[in-house]
């Protein structure tokens, strides 16, 4: 399929960085933003991306993204709610850390904790935690994924179901606007169930890219947790059920 050079460059530039936004390609190209909003549309039109609000994602549809691309999406939404959410955590707590960028982002705000005790199925946050002395790590057993380094199945379930913790720091891979909570992996869904099940307080860790995203397998529900923590929440059923749930909402863009 024949690009115009414009559209095959925003292609590229999605496909390095997972995402792309309105403003950035108007600076960019010299164009204006209407022009790229234009140039995103028809783009989404051939599912090439999706649209979501202030840009698009690559690749489209509802297949899930490579881990590392993963990364680079709202990368600094990511480091902000991590901050907001370890500011939500006590020294000498107990923790589940599910598998995530985001929940990544959240363990790397806790590095400078004493005490923690922090349970987790993401090989990536048990490597990057295990080097400090003042954190004690305990990973689940159980099928490694190894797209991404979570841990999955069965095993994993029985493991979690043995503690009793403070707090749990979940992710979703989308948040449907009735306030379903969503993923792609049946196994890894089972897993966050059983965090859920076992922690004292649920904090759900999510960039606001997550209510335009979808994903076929439920973990649960927002009213399920107790705190949610995103950049920024413009769906007003979202609040809704926040409010009507008494789910603490935290946009670390207010902050």
């Amino acid at each position: 399929m024949y690009l115009p050079p414009r559209h095959a460059e925003i292609i590229q530039m999605a496909k390095d960085n997972g995402r792309v936004l309105v403003d950035d390609l108007a600076s960019h190209f010299g164009v204006t933003p209407q022009t790229i909003r234009k140039d995103l549309n028809d783009l989404c039109d051939q599912r090439m991306l999706t649209r979501v609000h202030g840009g698009a994602l690559f690749p489209s549809g509802i297949e899930n993204m490579q881990y590392e691309a993963r990364r680079k999406i709202a990368a600094d939404e990511k480091d902000a709610i991590g901050r907001a959410a370890a500011r939500l955590i006590p020294d000498s707590a107990s923790l589940f850390v599910n598998i995530g960028t985001t929940t990544e982002a959240v363990s790397n705000a806790l590095l400078d904790h004493q005490g923690l005790m922090v349970i987790t199925n993401n090989i990536n946050v048990a490597n990057r935690m295990r080097v400090y002395p003042s954190l004690e790590v305990v990973i689940a057993g159980g099928v490694v994924r190894g797209a991404d380094g979570g841990i999955v199945g069965e095993a994993a379930v029985d493991f979690i179901r043995q503690f009793k913790v403070d707090y749990a720091v979940i992710g979703a891979s989308a948040i449907d606007h009735d306030g379903a909570l969503l993923d792609f992996d049946f196994r890894e869904v089972k897993v966050a169930q059983a965090i859920i099940a076992n922690a004292r307080h649920v904090i759900l860790v999510a960039d606001s890219t997550k209510f335009e995203r979808t994903a076929p397998v439920r973990i649960g529900h927002l009213s399920q947790v107790d705190t949610f923590i995103t950049d920024t929440c413009s769906v007003d059923a979202i609040r809704t059920i926040c409010r009507d749930s008494e789910v603490e909402l935290l946009e670390t863009t207010r902050e």
